[in-house]
């Protein structure tokens, strides 16, 4: 039975100070994907109804390409931040969360960045 108060329990275990930063980035991204996800959600309907050259104009418009490349933005974002606090939370020893947080990092904006730039490749007429 340990007679000692929680503050004196948690002092010395670090600071609190950065995690409302991580906590808030991922609400505002995670509020931010419900419109894009829903507009992501109607436009793969619309393209899977096109072929190759209809898909290609549809994606060729400013709006449309802005919106994708925001979406994937916004999804890799809030996808690298959820896993890493996943990480942060269940992975103890330091050497494998310090590898599992850069192979999260590039992973993650690998992923996205391919994505960004096949989807800017169709819209500006390369593909």
């Amino acid at each position: 039975m340990s007679y000692r108060t929680p503050l004196s329990q948690a002092r010395g275990l670090g600071s609190a100070k950065h995690g409302v930063g991580h906590w808030l980035s991922e609400r505002v991204a995670a509020i931010a994907l419900v419109p894009l996800v829903l507009w992501g959600a109607y436009s793969v309907i619309l393209l899977a109804r096109m072929d190759y050259y209809e898909a290609a104009s549809w994606i060729a418009e400013p709006l449309n390409a802005t919106l994708m490349i925001l979406t994937i933005f916004v999804a890799t974002t809030h996808m690298i931040s959820g896993v890493r606090v996943v990480i942060e939370d269940y992975v103890y020893s330091n050497l494998s969360k310090a590898a599992a947080l850069l192979l999260n990092l590039f992973i993650g904006w690998l992923a996205g960045a391919l994505a960004i730039f096949s989807i800017l490749k169709v819209a500006l007429g390369g593909a």
